[in-house]
C-alpha cells in the first residue's frame, strides 16, 4: 500500500521505512531534519533508503498546516504512521512549547489530513511515559493514565484523546502504540546507549540516575518495527461490547485502540550498562545521581493484548540487542 511515515529520518521512522519498502510498499517519508541532535545522523539514516525507487522524501514540519493538507491531497495515502514528535522527557522540562507545537498542533494536522482523505488506518507513536505516577506493575492498557509527570508524557496522552475524537466523529480507524524504551543501532545520541558509549570510550564518567536502581523494559528496534507493521495492516475495529458504565480504556465503540509494545521483561539499568561494557570491552566509570524530574523509576509492559490479537511479542534479549548496537556504534564512529 501507499504509506506516509512521519519522522522518516528518525530512529524508528527510518527502520520502519526500510521494512515497508522491503515488502513492496510505496513510502512517502517526511522529516524536518531539525537540530535537536546532530542532523548528520538523520542524513546517514536516510541514505539507507532515500534512493529506493518506491521512496519519496519530503522535508517538512508537521506544524505546516497548508503543506500537510497538500501532502495528503496529492498522495492519497492508504496508511499513515505518525512517528514525528519532539522527543525526550528531560528536554520537555526545558522547552515545553516545542512539544506543544509538534506533538499537539502537528498531530492535529495529521488527523485532519487523514479525515479529509479517507485514510484507512492511522497508527501513531504514544509512549510508556503516559503511565506517569502509576506504580502497579506491569503497566497495562487497562490502567488509568491521568497522572503524567512530564509534558512529553502529557502530549502523548493528549494524542490518544485527540485520536479517539476523530475515530468517534469521523469513523477514522486509529491505533496508538505505547513504546517502551526503544534501543538499538542508529538510535538517538540523547538516549542512554549512545551517551554511555561515547563517555566510556572517551574515558569519561557516565551519569547514572536514581543511583542505578532504574528498571526499564528495553525494547529492540526490530521488535518495535515488527509490531508497528502487524498493527498497521489491521485497521482498528470498533468494540461492539464497549460499555459506558464500565468503560474499557483499551478500546471504544469507535474504531480506536491502544497497545503496549514492550519486551515484557524489565532489566536493571546496571545490567544494561554491564551488557554495554562487555560489548565495547570498556569498563564504565559511574557517577551515581538521584532520580531526575520527569523520570519514573520502573517500566514494565503488559503485552497480553498484543499476543492475543496479533500473535506477537517482542523477543530480542538485551545482551544481543546491546551487542548489535555496539557493533554498529563502532562502525559508524570508526
Amino acid at each position: 500500500m501507499k504509506v506516509l511515515v512521519t519522522g522518516a529520518a528518525g530512529f524508528i521512522g527510518s527502520a520502519l521505512s526500510i521494512r515497508l519498502l522491503d515488502r513492496g510498499d510505496t513510502v512517502i517519508g517526511i522529516d524536518n531534519h531539525n537540530d535537536y541532535y546532530n542532523p548528520a545522523l538523520k542524513e546517514a539514516r536516510l541514505a539507507r533508503h532515500e534512493n529506493h525507487p518506491n521512496y519519496t522524501h519530503i522535508r517538512m514540519n508537521l506544524e505546516d498546516r497548508e503543506g500537510i493538507a497538500e501532502l495528503f491531497k496529492t498522495y492519497q495515502f492508504e496508511g499513515v504512521v505518525n512517528l514525528a514528535a519532539q522527543a525526550g522527557v528531560r528536554y520537555s522540562i526545558e522547552n515545553p512549547l516545542a512539544y506543544v507545537d509538534t506533538n499537539l498542533v502537528g498531530f492535529a494536522h495529521i488527523l485532519e489530513g487523514c479525515r479529509h482523505n479517507k485514510v484507512r488506518h492511522l497508527v501513531y507513536a504514544s509512549s510508556s511515559s503516559v503511565y506517569g505516577s502509576n506504580t502497579k506493575q506491569p503497566f497495562s492498557t487497562s490502567d488509568n493514565v491521568n497522572h503524567p509527570v512530564s509534558l512529553y508524557a502529557a502530549t502523548k496522552k493528549a494524542n490518544e484523546l485527540m485520536a479517539h475524537t476523530y475515530s468517534h466523529l469521523y469513523d477514522l480507524p486509529t491505533t496508538g502504540l505505547r513504546f517502551f524504551t526503544v534501543y538499538g543501532p542508529w538510535d538517538r545520541p540523547d538516549m542512554a546507549l549512545q551517551k554511555f558509549a561515547k563517555a566510556m570510550i572517551a574515558g569519561e564518567k557516565i551519569q547514572v540516575f536514581n543511583y542505578g536502581r532504574h528498571r526499564r523494559d528495553f525494547t529492540y528496534i526490530d521488535d518495535i518495527v515488527e509490531g508497528v507493521i502487524r498493527i498497521l495492516d489491521r485497521p482498528a475495529p470498533p468494540n461492539p461490547d464497549w460499555d459506558g458504565d464500565n468503560p474499557d480504556t483499551r478500546s471504544s465503540k469507535a474504531p480506536w485502540r491502544v497497545y503496549n509494545i514492550g519486551n515484557n521483561n524489565p532489566v536493571e539499568l546496571m545490567d544494561y550498562i554491564e551488557a554495554l561494557e562487555n560489548s565495547l570491552g570498556v569498563k564504565a566509570d559511574k557517577e551515581l545521581l538521584p532520580l531526575q524530574p520527569g523520570d519514573v523509576p520502573d517500566t514494565y509492559a503488559d503485552v497480553d493484548d498484543l499476543v492475543k490479537e496479533f500473535g506477537y511479542k517482542p523477543s530480542m534479549s538485551v545482551k544481543q540487542g546491546v551487542e548489535n548496537f555496539a557493533k554498529w556504534y563502532k562502525e559508524y564512529h570508526q
